[in-house]
């Protein structure tokens, strides 16, 4: 639970339902420094919320696989639910587009 206790981690959980993302668009996305963003991800990552996969030069980060610990993947179900009338998170959402790797500046 604590690794849901930051409003910035329910935020990328609730972007990752989406659809995977790299760092550098979360970053962009939620407006926060690149190490900031990388040490939530490692937070949610250790608490097998969600899981990356490497790409070329890209780390990818997406929800943890259903076949998770029971806990976990209760946990996701459970969210899924949760805040999608957040406008924050409503917001985020319907600007997914703009955050994509291909659009952002090098």
């Amino acid at each position: 639970m604590k690794a849901l206790s930051d409003s910035n981690r329910i935020k990328i959980i609730k972007l990752l339902e989406q659809k995977e993302l790299c760092v550098c668009e979360i970053t962009t996305a939620l407006g926060l420094a690149q190490p900031t963003v990388s040490k939530h991800l490692k937070l949610l990552e250790d608490a097998e919320l969600i899981a990356s996969r490497k790409d070329a030069s890209w780390v990818n980060y997406r929800l943890a696989p259903d076949d998770n610990h029971p806990y976990q993947a209760s946990l996701l179900r459970l969210i899924k639910t949760w805040l999608n009338d957040e406008k924050d998170i409503t917001e985020l959402i319907n600007r997914l587009d703009e955050f994509d790797r291909s659009k952002l500046k090098a």
